[in-house]
């Protein structure tokens, strides 16, 4: 590990995206990582791990914690459920006991997440690990009061976790101040891009300094999380542990093929009857649809609640935590608990909605089947949703399996379905670029003489679900 931190040379040849194996200097190869002890922490974590009752870290942990103590950047791909926040909070904790070299108040480390449940999530955890040690903390979310937030950033914070949309109304209003920031850590990635943030994080990326140690994490280390990896990091370390290609091995999956909500709602009912479902969640695709399922299923007394984005913060904090108490054994939810949803014992993952994104499927039955146990993820799936299936069965590289209960078979047949064509992607434009003033491309056609003012196109920011 000294070696590791002390050979900025070696750092330096680093091939981009090389994959990194822990290194072990007193054994002169490569180690094999077998204990927490055995990866160079302080013992102030290493007690707050003992107090969790963690004793071996998961492989995310055993190649991405060495890496990051080196002070590389890094970009991993890793299944939900494997660990992924540890790999980053333990050893950015270890950077933060170092005293800093800049006076100031602001955050010597940031997480950008893009959900709200995520960034409580990882606030949570990062308390737990630092409960032996004085590391301030701090959490910048939407859905929330600002008045406690705005008093937090006027006192010193080293360890700072938040969403885009929020993170950047305190950033206009001049209360964020990232001349001491060390550590950048952009966490789930990929979601971040699909929620429209991109613009967002370029202009918080912006604006810290440019010799800080970058971390991404993402499901998927392609397409446009390469694009921002390459904007962002500097010779970064890749670990790869999981694709968009990987099964969950744990979960079985399988769908039933609906003719009507009516019989989406009986293959439902089946299943909710069967003794191995303890824990579940089921999803919807929309808010209403989430309400209106839930009453239903209440109205069955099943102990059901819903979970979405209308609900305030504190009820929607209160819902999950019934859950993971037992006070009700399912929860009717839009994609909002998609991510950063960490319950134990989810048995059963019910898609009563498709999504319409397809690597929200495997965000969405990642919440049961973690660590390894044993999952189910169900998928009703209706008329309108077979391009939904074709689509997500494309993603992971593998055919759901097909499934008739007795006595609510389908009267129709599965449809042949056709890909589609990816539309042709728009041209960018700069989130910081005015657009008012720009001149298009000269045309034969002549121009429409109006007398109404051009109107200007605005980019809005997305803000945090």
């Amino acid at each position: 590990m000294l070696w590791l931190a002390a050979s900025r040379g070696w750092r330096d040849q680093i091939n981009l995206f090389l994959p990194i194996y822990p290194y072990d200097p007193a054994l002169g190869r490569t180690g094999v990582i077998v204990l927490f002890k055995e990866l160079d922490l302080d013992p102030r974590l290493l007690k707050a791990i003992s107090k969790l009752g963690l004793t071996k870290p998961t492989e995310i942990q055993k190649k991405a914690i060495p890496t990051v103590l080196s002070g590389a950047d890094l970009m991993a791909s890793a299944q939900t459920g494997t660990g992924k926040t540890a790999a980053f909070v333990l050893p950015t904790l270890q950077h933060l006991f170092r005293r800093s070299k800049k006076v100031g108040l602001g955050p010597r480390a940031l997480v950008l997440t893009p959900t709200r449940e995520l960034a409580i999530q990882i606030d949570k955890n990062i308390r737990q690990f630092n409960r032996f040690s004085k590391i301030t903390t701090g959490l910048i979310v939407g859905g929330m009061s600002y008045s406690p937030q705005l008093k937090m950033l006027r006192n010193r914070v080293d360890f700072l976790v938040a969403t885009p949309g929020r993170l950047m109304d305190h950033m206009e209003r001049g209360k964020v101040d990232f001349s001491r920031l060390e550590i950048f850590v952009l966490d789930e990635a990929d979601r971040m891009l699909d929620m429209g943030f991109i613009d967002a994080v370029k202009d918080i990326a912006s604006v810290m300094p440019r010799n800080r140690q970058t971390l991404l994490f993402s499901a998927t280390l392609e397409g446009s999380v390469l694009n921002i990896a390459k904007e962002l990091l500097r010779k970064p370390q890749r670990i790869s542990l999981a694709t968009n290609h990987d099964p969950h091995r744990s979960i079985r999956q399988h769908m039933h093929q609906a003719d009507s909500k009516a019989h989406k709602h009986k293959l439902l009912a089946h299943h909710l009857d069967n003794n191995q479902l303890t824990k579940a969640l089921i999803f919807t695709s929309t808010k209403r649809g989430a309400d209106q399922l839930a009453k239903t299923l209440r109205l069955k007394d099943h102990k059901t609640a819903s979970l979405h984005g209308d609900m305030s913060q504190n009820k929607r904090r209160q819902t999950v935590e019934n859950l993971r108490k037992g006070r009700v054994e399912m929860l009717v939810a839009t994609d909002v608990a998609a991510r950063g949803l960490d319950i134990k014992g989810i048995t059963h993952v019910i898609n009563f909605d498709l999504p319409t994104v397809a690597e929200d499927y495997i965000h969405r039955i990642g919440r049961t089947g973690r660590a390894g146990a044993a999952g189910c993820a169900i998928s009703l799936v209706g008329s309108s949703d077979w391009q939904k299936l074709a689509q997500i069965e494309k993603l992971t590289g593998r055919k759901i399996d097909r499934e008739v209960i007795e006595g609510l078979e389908p009267t129709g047949s599965e449809p042949n379905i056709k890909q589609r064509a990816k539309p042709r992607p728009k041209a960018k434009r700069s989130f910081t670029k005015s657009l008012k003033g720009t001149k298009s491309p000269k045309s034969k056609r002549r121009r429409r003489r109006s007398s109404e003012p051009q109107k200007t196109k605005q980019i809005r920011v997305r803000k945090a679900a």
